[in-house]
């Protein structure tokens, strides 16, 4: 007698962009979920590159490096190539990361994260810094528009001097892929999930253009921490899961938990 995996039968819904979709679909597809991929985030380059450029020329001037996203650090590492720098020219500059992805994609470009604040979420990066902020220049290069402003505000406070670049820019996608809405309309979903509040604003906005009445009754919603639940709350006005440790592998737990309790 073959042994159920713990999410088959189950469909969910990924929202994540389509080049990063694939780790969070193989995670849950390893414990036999149907995965549809309905990407609500599109990343591209930010309007211009020159203070990402400028800031790189200058790195010497920097304490601290922080990066809170995988996207974060394939743009700054990409302009670090084109500037005709290497890791190596990186010198004395620490490097503060949030988030075991982003720790991992550092790692891809042979850099090591000084610092990775607990609980994988940026505001435990301010309590936790391993030293004095005030006086510290910090390079933070983020997405262009829609970022958290917390961060920027408690380190300013804090007494650091923050220069904030466009690394790259995430919008949302024209439209909902057809067979994708059609599943939905069927109620063929069990659950929908979200790995950032971009995701569950750029989900509600694609949402609203096919049918502004439609609403997620019968489908659970699950989100990946506080903020983007958060955000659940704001514009769906409930969430169902979420993680216990805000990562992709923390997310498919607490599906796996909430589908064992049904």
């Amino acid at each position: 007698m073959s042994s159920q995996l713990p999410l088959e039968n189950i469909t969910i819904i990924v929202t994540r962009a389509a080049d990063q979709s694939s780790q969070f679909t193989f995670l849950l597809q390893q414990q036999g979920a149907k995965v549809i991929e309905v990407p609500a985030l599109e990343i591209g380059p930010p309007s211009t590159w020159q203070p990402l450029d400028a800031a790189i020329t200058e790195l010497d001037n920097f304490d601290w490096l922080i990066l809170t996203s995988a996207n974060g650090v394939d743009s700054f590492y990409h302009r670090l190539v084109k500037s005709q720098k290497t890791s190596q020219d990186l010198g004395g500059l620490k490097i503060a990361v949030v988030g075991k992805k982003t720790a991992a994609t550092l790692e891809k470009y042979s850099l090591k994260a000084d610092f990775i604040p607990p609980n994988y979420i940026a505001d435990a990066l301010i309590s936790n810094f391993p030293e004095e902020i005030a006086g510290k220049k910090i390079l933070f290069p983020r997405v262009e528009t829609g970022g958290r402003e917390v961060l920027v505000k408690e380190l300013t406070a804090a007494g650091a001097k923050i220069i904030e670049v466009a690394a790259y820019e995430s919008g949302c996608p024209q439209k909902i892929d057809p067979e994708a809405w059609l599943t939905l309309q069927r109620n063929e979903v069990h659950i929908i999930t979200f790995a950032s509040s971009k995701t569950v604003q750029n989900f509600h906005t694609l949402i609203q253009k096919e049918n502004p009445q439609f609403t997620l009754t019968g489908i659970a919603i699950g989100s990946i921490g506080p903020q983007t639940s958060k955000t659940c709350q704001e514009l769906f006005g409930r969430v169902d899961i979420e993680a216990g440790e805000y990562t992709l592998e923390g997310l498919t737990a607490a599906l796996i938990n909430w589908v064992n309790k049904k």
